[in-house]
Parts: structure tokens; sequence; C-alpha cells
């Protein structure tokens, strides 16, 4: 976890940030693009901004742009950086988006139609409800849920994470839910803030202020121990419900990018995550620090496929 990493940190930066890379690697650009699926100012975006400057002040090159192309839950993206010459210009922030929206039918590929580079961060999940459920914790909603099958109103932009989420905690609980489609993560909190549904999933800042508001309330986090940054807020395994979940980000390149291309990235972008300023950054957001080089995170993909395509084939949505 990213909070025990702080004092490596501060030992190692310092000698390795003159060290643009040890591999040596072909690639004709000056400026490589860093693809955000996502709209500039979203989560995804503050975390790989941070990071992309951290590698281009060591004097790395290529030095990375950050290029935002939002649209289809991030398949606008995906589809552009799949069909784009595997050179090591181009690059594409990534997490589970990828998996689910595959397992939804909306698009006909997944993580495996690009090369993993490294996995840098993950987001624990937060359940939130908003402030007149008649439920405090997972316990009473699981009450709640079974004593009223399909009622329980939970807001998602479908095929996401956000319903992947609340899908596995129906399979653990054998409870249904009723989901409410939203576009996006804004909309699904303007939602539970206007009592339009009764929970949803969100990141742990986002669920601090809005209880320190008094408008929402925080039942649960999907992660093994409680975050330092809220740590009255029990986990969802402390409650019998046993669900880990988050947006775990990293980068993927073009499918056929050479090895030396990759571990040219591969090393950038683990010196940026030992980084003082980045460590300070991910601190402040709630988001840990969780560095696989590309073999472990193809590994990781693997795993994390194999889990979500369980719950999508349990209740039907992936018949392939």
């Amino acid at each position: 976890m990213y909070r025990k990493l702080t004092g490596l940190a501060a030992a190692f930066t310092t000698g390795l940030a003159l060290v643009a890379s040890p591999v040596s690697a072909e690639i004709p650009c000056s400026t490589a693009k860093l693809v955000v699926p996502w709209k500039p100012g979203g989560d995804t975006d503050l975390v790989f901004q941070v990071v992309a400057r951290a590698i281009n002040e060591t004097g790395f090159k290529p030095q990375l742009q950050i290029v935002h192309i939002s649209g289809q839950s991030g398949n606008k993206a995906a589809k552009e950086v799949k069909g784009s010459k595997p050179d090591g210009c181009t690059m594409m922030a990534i997490h589970e988006s990828q998996i689910t929206t595959y397992l939804a039918g909306r698009v006909d590929f997944t993580w495996d139609a690009f090369d993993p580079v490294a996995l840098l961060t993950y987001t624990p999940s937060v359940l939130g409800a908003n402030a007149n459920v008649p439920f405090t914790d997972m316990k009473s909603l699981v009450d709640y849920a079974k004593k009223n099958p399909g009622k329980l109103g939970v807001g998602v932009t479908t095929g996401s994470t956000s319903q992947f989420f609340n899908l596995v905690i129906e399979d653990q609980t054998g409870t249904e839910f009723k989901y409410i489609p939203y576009e996006g993560t804004r909309e699904r909190l303007t939602a539970i803030l206007a009592h339009n549904v009764d929970v949803g999933e969100m990141n742990i800042l986002t669920a601090k202020k809005y209880i320190q508001e008094g408008s929402m309330k925080a039942l649960g986090i999907a992660t093994e121990k409680r975050d330092p940054l809220m740590p009255e807020l029990p986990t969802m395994k402390e409650q019998g419900v046993d669900v880990i979940y988050g947006l775990n980000r990293g980068v993927v390149m073009p499918k056929g990018t050479p090895a030396d291309v990759i571990k040219h990235y591969e090393a950038a972008f683990k010196q940026a995550m030992t980084n003082p300023a980045v460590v300070k950054h991910m601190d402040e957001k709630g988001t840990w620090i969780v560095y696989k080089n590309a073999e472990e995170y193809k590994k990781f993909f693997e795993e994390s496929f194999a889990q979500h395509l369980k719950v999508a084939k349990k209740i039907g949505m992936f018949k392939g």
C-alpha cells in the first residue's frame, strides 16, 4: 500500500532523478501521447497528469503529453489506441472498465487487445447512500434489500465498474437490486444527493466530503483494511460482506509494441511511483500506489477478467 512506500520514495528518488531509463529503445517521436479516455479533471486524469509530469521532469525521452479522448465509457479512446501503430508513440490509461464494457457487450475487445506496460494505482470503492435511507451500514442494507427484493435503487453507469461493484455485492449477499442508469460519475452522485436513488459507488474522498456535510452516508469500503483517510469507516469484510473492489489504473500500448519499448516505459513509470510529489498527491486523493511491471500486470489482468467474467455469466450478462 502506498502509505508504506513513502519512506522508500524519499530515499531513492534523488538517486533516480537523472536516470531516464536503463533500456535503449528506438522510438520515432519526441513526444508520445498518453491518452486518457475520459474528460479532463476526472479522477483518472488527475492521477496521470501528476505521473506524466514526474516522468517529464526527469528528462525522459520521449516526453509524455496527456491527450483526452472521451466518450462511450472510455471505448472511443480505446478503439483509437487499439488501431494505432505499435511504435511507442501512443499509450493509454486504463482500468477495469475495459473489462466490464466488453462483458456488457458494448465492445468486442477487452484488455488483451493491448500490451500491458505497468499497473500504477488502486482507488478503493465505497458504497454511499443518500441521507434519508433507512439503513446505516452494510448489515442493515442487506437486511433491507432482502425484505424488499428489487426495490433498492442503485445508481450506475451500465456496464461500468460502478455496476459490477454492486453486482459483486449482490452475488455475495444473495440480494437483488434495482439498477438505474446514469451517464457518468457526476450524474450518479447528483442522483444520490437528490434522493433519486438509494445508493451508489464512490471513492473515499467523495464519501468523506458528503458525510462531513451530512448529505450522504458511507456504508462500507471495499478494502482488506480500513483506509487511514477515513479510519472510522468499516470495511465491507468487517461487516460480513466479503467484497474487495476498486479501480486499478495502469498503462497499456497497442498490441505488438516491441519488448524493448515496453521496458523503456516500464522503467519510467516505476521511477515515477516513488517520486515524493506523486506519493503525496496519491495520498491526498485517497489512492494507493500498487506498482506492477508488464509481466505482473498481465497476470493481474487475467485474474481480474476471470473474477468479472464469473459474475457476468452468473447474472446472464455475458453469454460467450
